[in-house]
C-alpha cells in the first residue's frame, strides 16, 4: 500500500494545486520512486489511499507504471470528504491487500529500498505483527521514535541512555495487527497507527531493523528544494522502464 492522502500542510503553498506525492523530486513525481522500487522487487499489485486532491494522483498514474505494480486506489476523500489517518486509511484498504503487506509513504523518498521478499517471509513465519524499518534521527525528529533491542524487537519503552531511531514510514504488516478496526472501514473512522504500534512494541509483537541508507521525509519546501540539489541517484540497470501516464 502506498499512502497518499496526505493535505501536506507544512509544504504550502507547492500543495494548493498539487498533492505532495506529485511534487518532483529528480525530475520524477515523488510517489513514482516507491513505485519503481516495488516493481523491481516483483510486486504486483499495489492498492493506493488518496484523499487530498486525489483525482490528480489517479490521473498521473492510473492503472500503474509500465512493468510496475498494477494500481488500484481507495479514495478516503470521495468516499468520506477527508482522509482517514494512516490505521483508518489501511483499514479501509484492508480487503484489497494480502495477508502480509508492504505498506510506504508516498511522500518519502527512500532510493536504493529493495523491498526483499525474504522479510515477508521471515515476517510470515514469525508471531510478530509487523517488522519496521528505522533511520538515524533527522534534525526535524531529534528525540527519534523507537528504540530496538538486540534481539531485533522495536521498542516504546527505551531504557534510559538507549538511542531511539526515527520510523522511516517502510513497514511490512499482518492483516491481525489491524483486528480492532473493522476490515473495509465501511464507518470511516480514522484512525492513527501509532497508538496500534506500541501497544503491540509493549507486548513484543513489533520488530525492526536499521536502515542506513538515503532517507528524506520530504516535509517542507526547504527540504524539498535541498533534496533537488543533491545529484540524482545513479539510475539501476535492473529496473523496469517506467513512466508515469
Amino acid at each position: 500500500m502506498v499512502l497518499a492522502a496526505g493535505r501536506g500542510e507544512r509544504m504550502r503553498p507547492l500543495t494548493d494545486r498539487t498533492p505532495k506525492p506529485l511534487l518532483v523530486v529528480h525530475g520524477k513525481p515523488l510517489m513514482q520512486w516507491p513505485l519503481e522500487a516495488l516493481a523491481s522487487a516483483g510486486v504486483e499489485r499495489a492498492v493506493v489511499n488518496t484523499a487530498w486532491l486525489g483525482e490528480q494522483i489517479e490521473d498521473t498514474f492510473g492503472a500503474g507504471l509500465p512493468g510496475g505494480p498494477r494500481l488500484s486506489y481507495s479514495h478516503e476523500g470521495r468516499d468520506f470528504g477527508a482522509a482517514l489517518e494512516t490505521a483508518g486509511g489501511i483499514a479501509r484498504a484492508l480487503p484489497q491487500l494480502a495477508e502480509t503487506f508492504w505498506v510506504v509513504a508516498g511522500d518519502v523518498y527512500m532510493p536504493g529500498f529493495a523491498f526483499p521478499r525474504a522479510a515477508i517471509e521471515r515476517l510470515a513465519a514469525s508471531d510478530a505483527l509487523a517488522h519496521l524499518w528505522l533511520v538515524p534521527n533527522p534534525p526535524h525528529n531529534p528525540r527519534g521514535d523507537f528504540g530496538l533491542a538486540a534481539d531485533g524487537r522495536a521498542l516504546n519503552q527505551v531504557p534510559e541512555g538507549a538511542p531511539r531511531w526515527t520510523f522511516s514510514t517502510v513497514g511490512l504488516y499482518k492483516r491481525a495487527l489491524f483486528a480492532g478496526l473493522a476490515a473495509g472501514n465501511p464507518q470511516g473512522l480514522k484512525a492513527p497507527l501509532a497508538p496500534l504500534l506500541r501497544q503491540a512494541m509493549d507486548n513484543g509483537r513489533i520488530t525492526a531493523e536499521r536502515w542506513d541508507g538515503p532517507w528524506t521525509d520530504v516535509g517542507t519546501p526547504e527540504r524539498l528544494a535541498a533534496l533537488n540539489a543533491e545529484p540524482a541517484p545513479a539510475p539501476d540497470p535492473t529496473r523496469a522502464s517506467t513512466g508515469a501516464h
